[in-house]
């Protein structure tokens, strides 16, 4: 999943604890039978670290008859993070990669100079019933690396390091965190964990990082007496330790990362330092410049009229 029409997150009600600096209320749109949550960007906060996109897919069934079918299109100036709780999803690019994504794997794809993809339900899954939950977030890019060339990577899940203690487990996708390292590589400072609480069980996040947030997927954390409900974006002040716990059990994102020091502009699916840049991108897509995808050549997303 790359880009959805999902409507624009909004700040939520004040809280008590003065260790959140913001929390977002997800909104979801249903497209299609199938309901997509954004939470950034946002009007108060555009960015955590290098996260500067983060949407929550799902959880849906796709019915027979129906199927995802994110047709071709273009990213500069990105990595895109495609994570699955559940369901697969065919991906194809512009680089001739064809990869069936499977649930806990991690598909890390830089979008650099410029890259072309799309990402549908497989074929030989479409005669059935399939559910389908999982998390896209964009990576802005560092500064210098903006226009590096394009790459995809894909993690198996069997690769990233697990943890678990008193009633926590967890897998870092991106990072390091409690002692382990994932093996996927990121542009800049990066963490990202998948993170479950046993009823009453606590994590302590501490404070090395240095924009941390955390997204709610499913039951209630607390944090310093404030609950909090699945599909909130909680972002904590910088230099905090965050103890999150939960009464009956929960399961959320930790991300977040060091922050790039220059801002980004994003535009549809393009996010750059420059907005002249993003200019000649869009110029590009209008004017068929873009490489197209081998094996998905029919079909294309048009530029946004607005």
């Amino acid at each position: 999943m790359s880009f959805f029409p999902g409507r624009d997150p909004e700040p939520g009600d004040a809280f008590a604890s003065d260790q959140i600096e913001l929390m977002v209320v997800a909104n979801a749109k249903d497209i299609g039978g199938f309901e997509v949550r954004r939470a950034l960007p946002t009007a108060r906060r555009r960015i955590v670290g290098p996260f500067i996109f983060f949407d929550r897919m799902g959880p849906a069934v796709l019915r027979v008859g129906q199927a995802l079918d994110v047709r071709p299109h273009p990213h500069i100036g990105l990595a895109t993070v495609t994570y699955l709780f559940d369901g697969k999803i065919r991906h194809r690019d512009s680089l001739g990669t064809e990869m069936v994504i499977a649930p806990g794997d991690v598909n890390l794809m830089t979008a650099g100079r410029g890259i072309v993809h799309s990402e549908r339900t497989p074929e030989e899954m479409r005669g059935a019933p399939m559910s389908v939950s999982g998390l896209q977030t964009w990576l802005a890019l560092p500064d210098g690396k903006e226009e590096v060339a394009p790459l995809f990577e894909n993690t198996a899940s069997a690769t990233l390091p697990d943890f678990a203690s008193d009633g926590v487990e967890g897998r870092v996708v991106i990072g390091a965190f409690s002692g382990v390292r994932s093996p996927v590589r990121a542009a800049s400072e990066t963490l990202y964990v998948d993170v479950r609480l046993a009823a009453g069980a606590r994590l302590q996040i501490p404070a090395d990082t240095e924009e941390r947030a955390i997204y709610v997927l499913d039951g209630k954390v607390s944090i310093s007496g404030d609950r909090f409900a699945e599909n909130r974006l909680l972002v904590f002040r910088p230099g905090d330790e965050i103890v999150v716990d939960s009464e009956a059990g929960a399961h959320f994102m930790l991300f977040g990362g060091a922050s790039l020091g220059s801002p980004r502009y994003i535009w549809w699916n393009f996010v750059s330092s420059s907005k002249e840049r993003i200019e000649q991108a869009k110029e590009e897509w209008k004017t068929g410049r873009f490489d197209i995808v081998p094996g998905d050549e029919t079909e294309y997303i048009p530029l946004p009229e607005a």
